[in-house]
């Protein structure tokens, strides 16, 4: 059976998040290098690293315990198809009136023979094939109310328990990320309705289909935020902001879109040139200085300075 379109604002307990924990990163947020759970028998790191997980977990019972921080998150799924190097998002099934239309970049450095240069937009049928495709988005967070709890921490000069509690919100907001995709593959999109895999394959990503976020190597554009926000009033569903540098705030957040093609992967843009970038820019119906700054660390060439 197909799933549920249309967008769901989800508020889960925290401790249904707990078990999609990823460990990690949360060590690489101390400086320490190595995977869990090898990284506790380290010979150089390991006793701190016991530590530092002793720690972690007490302080998330508490959390937990106490709902110091409250998890939102909104999804969707939109009837779509792609249009050259666009995606439309239409408004229905019947795919006559366009909601918007989202912008992908495609890589142009040279390839080995056979090895064509991807596009997100090559993971979405395209109109012309007249296959009835879809699409999601979502955005998470799970901080907040954090304020509170890290200034009484900061008051006391305690910054190692608010540098715990930040690392912490983030390994949630993951965990949150991790939990609504795979709702999203089983029910709500239902593309991988007999997916059953453990943490550690979640992890792995043995899962069929991706979560880009824009500012991800695939799509370093963080302005496409702009239009994840219009699309599921993320704002007003679960009071995640962006600045104007296009952060989350709070923080401890995720969001990106859903494709569930079987040959969807990550991958890195790399360089692009004037070319692409004049046309990106039309199609976004931006400056082409706008999109050269948000894109500065891929351009192939100097940008004139006017």
């Amino acid at each position: 059976g197909r799933g549920q379109p249309g967008i769901h604002v989800l508020e889960p307990e925290l401790e249904a998040l707990v078990p999609y924990i990823d460990w990690s990163p949360f060590f690489h947020a101390w400086e320490l290098a190595g995977s869990y759970p090898k990284i506790l028998d380290d010979e150089i790191v390991g006793e701190e690293a016991r530590k530092l997980l002793a720690d972690a977990k007490a302080m998330l019972a508490r959390i937990v315990e106490e709902r110091w921080l409250t998890a939102r998150g909104v999804c969707g799924l939109f009837p779509a198809n792609a249009r050259g190097d666009d995606t439309v998002l239409y408004t229905d099934e019947s795919r006559t009136e366009e909601l918007l239309t989202l912008h992908h970049l495609r890589q142009q450095n040279e390839k080995p023979e056979g090895r064509p240069n991807q596009s997100l937009a090559d993971f979405v049928a395209p109109a012309e094939t007249q296959k009835p495709d879809w699409m999601g988005a979502f955005a998470v967070t799970t901080g907040i109310g954090i304020d509170e709890p890290v200034a009484k921490f900061e008051a006391d000069n305690d910054d190692y328990n608010a540098i715990m509690l930040k690392a912490l919100a983030d390994r949630l907001a993951e965990a949150f990320a991790e939990m609504l995709h795979a709702q999203v593959r089983r029910e709500i999109w239902g593309y991988a309705s007999d997916e059953n895999l453990a943490n550690a394959e979640l992890i792995a990503e043995a899962y069929k289909g991706i979560r880009p976020a824009p500012g991800y190597p695939a799509c370093p554009d963080h302005t496409e935020k702009d239009l994840l926000w219009t699309l599921l009033d993320v704002d007003k569903t679960i009071g995640l902001k962006l600045t104007e540098s296009r952060a989350m705030y709070p923080t401890a957040a995720v969001s990106g879109w859903y494709f569930a093609h079987p040959d969807s992967r990550y991958f890195g843009l790399g360089r692009i040139y004037r070319d692409q970038v004049e046309d990106y820019a039309t199609r976004k119906g931006m400056s082409q200085r706008e999109i050269e700054r948000w894109l500065s660390p891929n351009l192939g060439y100097e940008p004139e300075d006017n």
